[in-house]
């Protein structure tokens, strides 16, 4: 993965996976098929879109690091928390950013393996 300066990340983009090991992690996708669970990142402030709450707040980046402010969430009671459970859990730690081929972002936690798999949500035409 290359490293950008100030990396531009904005735009949305679709949570793949939140890692914490090789054994415990969250796949979107997995848990709840037909909702499109993303994260937008707009100039300094993200918006985050589960199965049924968001998540919002400020961010800044500064080369390969990235600290992403508390946020505002929304706390509506849903069948699988597990999305909500794992982001309020690894946002804390994000500290680094990888961005390959403006179309994947790998937000770095503070162990190797922990990190958050976006893909670039491209729109259909």
């Amino acid at each position: 993965m290359e490293t950008v300066t100030d990396a531009d990340i904005r735009g949305q983009w679709y949570i793949e996976n939140i890692v914490f090991n090789d054994s415990n992690y969250v796949r979107p996708d997995e848990t709840i098929h037909s909702v499109r669970q993303y994260i937008s990142f707009e100039d300094s402030t993200y918006f985050i879109q589960t199965n049924c709450n968001t998540i919002s707040g400020t961010y800044t980046i500064k080369g390969d690091s990235i600290a992403l402010g508390d946020g505002a969430m929304t706390e509506m009671a849903c069948d699988d928390m597990s999305v909500e459970d794992a982001l309020r859990r690894i946002l804390p730690d994000i500290s680094t950013i990888d961005v390959q081929n403006d179309s994947v972002v790998r937000l770095n936690g503070s162990t190797p393996a922990e990190c958050i798999l976006l893909r670039k949500a491209f729109e259909r035409k």
